[in-house]
């Protein structure tokens, strides 16, 4: 027609990224789905349209960044899920974590299937499975976002596991196998059923093995720098290493209470206790951990969502917070000790804060190895953390020049981590 004007190419695409839409999807407790709020704010910073899909009790944390928010689940599920005693156990508590992500699963695909168009992105934690099943059944471009290394198999350098404490000199290819041996007995017959049966509903052949399978062929972001976990070779090569994703700051609260903000100007650096944001049965760490500062006449703050894990007599000079801003808090303290989270340890990486790690389950014992390695902070075996023990472990920590020079080191390096950042360019670029 000889008034009809054809759009340009560049108009063309642009009207395409206009209507593009970036569906986050965050399955876990704080240290899990913080990061992923994190990166959806900075997302729609950039003028990128976003929703988010995680468990329900993170709706108040969506809202507060402005993002559009799906539930996964009911806050019943979530405080099941959390609340099995066996979850918190270094080999049960897989098998707790990954009965909880198979009822996850078909919920985070229903999502995908009814509201992402084939022209939108999806960016997934490690063990939302269910977009990584949409990826295959509707063709949705998909990026696996893995907070902790952990998760990145490797015949160079295979993770610690939880539960066996190997010796340091034992081979790369026996604990690479050892990790292999885990996954068909431990991993696979408590995820593969359910995810299987799943597949074959929608005509998927199954899947053999999990932590193969779970990287997207299209993109993997490991949101941990390459210091910290040095690249390997048998690395999916789809994988990019993006830095920490600090995000404590989109927590319960984003400044100090006054009162605590109070008790930090009222006297000497304390040291900071805290177990992670859902972990249940810690009562026998904060009760030694008042032990501790009884016994170093240090001051010190127990870190804990529920009140009835704190014990009831804290000696003089301690105190019970329920939440606080780790980024805002441990500048001011002498040291953490902490369950081993790698949010948490990049925390005080930070804030150049030295740390004691007591592992419980999951990643802890694999954090603590390398906070270990890096001449930041020792490691307790729960077991071990007894109070006369611990106390003389922090003392060595917080009177130790090389700790004290290994601190300021990591903390420099920290200042130019731009990880959420980093994300946000590898998914523009997707």
């Amino acid at each position: 027609m000889a008034g009809a004007q054809q759009a340009c190419p560049a108009s063309v695409a642009a009207a395409r990224e206009e209507r593009r839409c970036v569906f986050l999807v965050g399955l876990g407790t704080h240290g899990d789905v913080l990061p992923v709020v994190a990166l959806g704010a900075a997302l729609q910073r950039r003028g990128i349209r976003v929703r988010l899909a995680a468990p329900a009790p993170f709706r108040p944390h969506a809202e507060r960044a402005g993002l559009a928010f799906h539930a996964i689940g009911t806050e019943a599920d979530f405080t099941r899920a959390v609340g099995r005693p066996t979850l918190w156990r270094p080999i049960r508590g897989a098998r707790a974590m990954l009965a909880a992500v198979a009822e996850a699963t078909e919920p985070i695909y229903r999502w995908l299937e009814a509201e992402a168009r084939p022209s939108d992105l999806v960016v997934a934690s490690t063990l939302a499975l269910g977009a990584r099943v949409a990826q295959e059944r509707l063709g949705l471009s998909l990026t696996t976002l893995h907070l902790m290394p952990m998760l990145v198999e490797s015949r160079f350098a295979p993770p610690r596991l939880p539960g066996l404490p190997l010796p340091r000199f034992l081979p790369a290819r026996w604990r690479h196998a050892l990790g292999r041996g885990a996954d068909r007995f431990v991993l696979g017959p408590a995820a593969l059923p359910p995810l299987n049966a799943f597949r074959a509903g929608l005509g998927l052949a199954p899947v053999k093995r999990l932590r193969h399978w779970w990287n997207s062929p299209e993109r993997v972001l490991l949101a941990v720098p390459d210091w910290y976990a040095p690249p390997q070779a048998d690395w999916p090569a789809q994988m990019t290493q993006i830095g920490f994703p600090l995000a404590d700051t989109y927590g319960d609260a984003a400044a100090l209470a006054p009162d605590l903000a109070a008790f930090l100007r009222e006297g000497p650096p304390p040291l900071v206790f805290t177990y992670g944001s859902a972990m249940s049965g810690a009562r026998g760490f904060f009760a030694t951990a008042a032990k501790v500062c009884r016994l170093s006449g240090r001051r010190g703050i127990l870190l804990a969502g529920r009140a009835d894990e704190i014990p009831a007599d804290l000696p003089p000079g301690v105190i019970h917070a329920p939440y606080a801003p780790l980024s805002r808090l441990l500048p001011a303290c002498a040291a953490l000790i902490h369950h081993g989270g790698v949010g948490t340890v990049a925390q005080a990486f930070a804030a150049g804060c030295p740390q004691l790690i007591v592992p419980v389950a999951f990643d802890h014992a694999d954090e603590a190895q390398r906070v270990v390695r890096l001449g930041v902070g020792a490691s307790l075996g729960r077991w071990r953390f007894t109070a006369r023990r611990a106390r003389r472990v922090v003392e060595g920590l917080v009177g130790s020049d090389a700790v004290a020079q290994a601190c300021r080191e990591v903390r420099g390096r920290m200042r130019a981590e731009r990880g959420v950042a980093a994300a946000c360019e590898a998914i523009a670029r997707g």
